[in-house]
């Protein structure tokens, strides 16, 4: 196992270097750049810029060497931690992210804890009561949840609470505590608006992964091993809950690869919608704006952890089933 741990992260060099030059290649695909952007949005609003303001911001900027030296001056500063300098929002990239990270994060932990806590078990439940009223009725309710955008969900959940219960489910905090600081009072603020997010977001979780779960149980429950060990008179929970789930479990794990630049990158649309100050609209913006660092650091940042994600699955894998072995 250490051997193959070591040649993935060997591996992982060229992979990323390869994901760099890629990303790049691609921010600097569309006509113009943030310059040019932003000096359409002023003569929009009936200002005007002169040719050396121009000049001068694109030399401020090194928006006119060559892609190539743009591209290493780029990646070195990436490599030592240096993500950086957003024009549009005239700060360096490590202290715009991290300022909405911990929020991303909260709400990306909550939302998979609901959803594995709501999934696994009723996917369990309509394999081992398959056709019975249970199963037709989740059934019902995981179509919904896979019908229903997110956003269109977080719109319904707002219109309720500001029609019938006269409060706004938007945001994270109270407008009279979103600048406070930390207190008790701010953190059961949080806790009272953090359901809304979570549930939003991992509804259609919820619905997916429990239809997988249900798929893969009953491909377990009718291999020979299950009739044989229920032959023998071995208790129903503990049959399911040793081999068959453990087994139909796989999928998530090998999936969990995807968990952490997800964690990053958030729900951009249900964030924006909600007022979340989270990271998601951040990227939007940034590719919306062509900010090439902002944009290409935080991707560049999605993939390490993608990369990462699937080391980590891979290693997850082969400590829950015996089977795999990597040697």
């Amino acid at each position: 196992m250490s051997g193959f741990i070591l040649r993935r992260l060997l591996a992982m060099i060229p992979t990323l270097l390869i994901i760099s030059v890629i990303v790049f290649i691609l921010i600097q695909l569309p006509p113009g750049d943030i310059i040019s952007a932003t000096l359409a949005s002023l003569q929009q609003q009936g200002m005007e810029v002169s040719t050396e303001q121009i000049a001068a911001l694109r030399a401020q900027y090194n928006l006119d060497d060559p892609m190539v030296v743009q591209y290493l001056r780029w990646i070195t500063h990436f490599v030592q931690g240096d993500l950086g300098y957003s024009i549009k929002y005239q700060q360096p990239v490590n202290t715009l992210i991290w300022d909405r990270l911990g929020y991303t994060v909260l709400i990306a932990v909550a939302s998979l804890l609901f959803t594995w806590a709501l999934a696994i078990p009723i996917g369990i439940y309509s394999a081992v009561r398959q056709y019975g009223f249970g199963d037709y009725f989740f059934t019902v309710v995981g179509l919904l949840g896979l019908a229903i955008p997110n956003f269109m969900l977080a719109l319904i959940l707002m219109y309720c609470g500001y029609s019938w219960f006269g409060v706004s489910v938007g945001g994270l905090f109270s407008p009279e505590l979103a600048e406070a600081p930390w207190s008790s009072a701010k953190f059961m603020d949080l806790l009272k608006h953090i359901w809304i997010p979570m549930i939003v977001i991992g509804t259609a979780g919820t619905a997916s992964i429990m239809r997988v779960m249900r798929a893969n149980l009953l491909d377990e429950l009718s291999k020979p091993y299950v009739v044989t060990a229920r032959a023998k008179g071995v208790r129903p929970l503990k049959l399911i809950m040793k081999y068959p789930v453990r087994i139909a479990i796989n999928p998530f794990i090998s999936t969990i690869g995807w968990l952490l630049p997800t964690l990053i990158s958030g729900e951009a649309i249900v964030s924006i919608v909600l007022n979340l100050p989270t990271t998601g609209p951040l990227l939007l913006q940034a590719l919306l704006s062509q900010d090439m660092y902002l944009a290409g650091s935080f991707i560049m940042l999605l993939s390490i952890l993608t990369v990462l994600g699937m080391l980590l699955s891979d290693i997850l894998l082969a400590a829950l089933d015996p089977r795999i072995r990597y040697e």
